[in-house]
């Protein structure tokens, strides 16, 4: 697996601290993730800085079924490094595209 962050873009994203920012941050784990698991993230509902770095969600469509509706998402939480290298990955979530969350 090669370093995403050592790429042109994510050099040009860090700050003049040294330090990523959310927008590479956010490219490097969406493409680590999909190169691990081959699921691509659609989107990425939480992103914050932890005490080890970052973590964050990422929901993907785990199968694709007509209607569009019924494909079956999953959210997962991803772990990364201060400098944006995934450090771990787990499923937390299963649900219909067109489920909303139970209240």
């Amino acid at each position: 697996m090669t370093d995403s962050t050592d790429s042109p873009d994510a050099t040009r994203d860090k700050k003049a601290t040294g330090h990523i920012t959310p927008v590479a941050l956010l490219r490097s784990a969406r493409e680590q993730l999909a190169e691990l698991t081959g699921l691509y993230p659609e989107a990425v509902p939480r992103l914050e800085r932890t005490e080890d770095g970052w973590a964050l969600e990422a929901e993907v469509v785990e199968l694709a079924r007509v209607p569009e509706t019924m494909s079956l998402m999953a959210l997962y939480e991803l772990t990364l490094d201060p400098d944006g290298v995934l450090t771990g990955y787990r499923r937390i979530r299963r649900y219909e595209r067109g489920r909303s969350d139970p209240k």
